[in-house]
């Protein structure tokens, strides 16, 4: 019996952020990588809510095996949202992955006192950007085994 790595389904990502820079980057580091991934981007909290709770718009939405998510963010705010999804019965156990500009302490205190599963400090320098991006990617699709639900 063999044992194939790649998983039967892609990986859904979501992505909760407004900078389009940083959504084109992060797109292009995962379609160089080396797991099948559906990458899904919201621009503000609301819609990161309604996403995973499949509100509205996002009502066929599939539930993310993965979410990274800004901090600062129109509406409401990446904290507010983090507080909401780990508060949540059914969505507590979706990891969530901050990745924001934020290098304050008091940002990184409060982010994994919300349960956050990782921060990452965007790097300003755009290859710098795509490698940690690459990181996530073989950290948490490759190595972590995600809950099923």
């Amino acid at each position: 019996m063999t044992h194939n790595a790649e998983p039967a389904r892609p990986i859904e990502l979501l992505m909760v952020e407004d900078n389009p820079g940083d959504v084109r980057l992060t797109r292009e580091a995962l379609k160089q990588g080396k797991v099948r991934n559906n990458l899904h981007v919201v621009e503000d909290g609301d819609a990161a809510v309604a996403f995973v709770r499949r509100e509205g718009p996002f009502a066929d939405s599939p539930r993310p095996d993965l979410i990274l998510l800004d901090l600062n963010l129109p509406k409401k705010d990446g904290r507010e949202v983090l507080a909401l999804l780990k508060a949540d019965e059914n969505l507590r156990r979706i990891p969530v992955v901050i990745l924001t500009t934020s290098q304050a302490e008091a940002d990184i205190i409060k982010a994994y006192n919300l349960n956050a599963n990782c921060y990452i400090t965007k790097p300003v320098d755009v290859e710098q950007f795509i490698r940690a991006v690459r990181a996530i990617e073989d950290f948490w699709l490759t190595i972590v085994r995600l809950s099923p639900a």
